[in-house]
């Protein structure tokens, strides 16, 4: 099928993928057709095949990238030789990071279900490496003596859910700002790890 005049892949690409986005994160993956799609791009139904192979696709693409991001923009960080202040900067990063990408959390948590087995294990993967990352902060704590859990990898899992829990209610311009947000979560994470 041919491109709507005008239509370059450079710009129509991005917009397919900020429409999935979009109404995926408020209707959900399996209520949204790749006609409902095209039509909040302004494209025809077909068109969208120039972009993406199909919506599964559609849908890992957007978790994936979404994945990258955070373990690049993670990776990014400057090394902190403490294990607390590694904490500290995972979870001020967290929060940061996140409250930017409202939709994206929101997808990548609550679509997984609708992933394809092989799409689902690679998610799951990215995802794995990293709850690693913090659990090796909170094994470092360990050693050095600094933080106290009984269970490195259920002190991962409870803070990286307590973190993400912002999502659900943080909203700009709300009677906290984010900066406030983030001292209070990492007061309640460092006491969570007896630091």
């Amino acid at each position: 099928m041919a491109r709507k005049p005008g239509s370059r892949s450079e710009i129509t690409g991005p917009r397919v993928r900020a429409a999935a986005l979009r109404l995926f994160a408020r209707h959900g993956y399996a209520a949204v057709s790749m006609r409902q799609i095209a039509a909040e791009v302004g494209v025809q139904a077909g068109a969208l095949y120039l972009y993406t192979p199909d919506k599964q696709s559609l849908l890992f693409d957007l978790m994936a990238t979404h994945m990258r991001e955070l373990l690049d923009a993670h990776a990014a960080l400057t090394h902190c030789p403490s294990a607390v202040k590694r904490l500290e900067q995972f979870t001020r990063f967290h929060i940061r990071h996140h409250a930017a990408r409202a939709d994206e959390v929101f997808v990548s948590y609550m679509e997984l279900r609708n992933l394809e087995p092989q799409n689902f294990r690679a998610i799951e993967s990215m995802r794995r490496t990293y709850e690693d990352r913090l659990e090796a902060i909170l094994r470092h704590g360990m050693d050095e003596g600094t933080l106290k859990v009984p269970d490195t990898k259920l002190a991962t899992l409870a803070l990286i859910a307590m973190l993400t829990g912002v999502n659900t209610w943080y909203r700009e311009g709300g009677r906290l700002s984010l900066a406030t947000v983030e001292e209070v979560y990492w007061n309640m994470a460092r006491r969570a790890v007896g630091a």
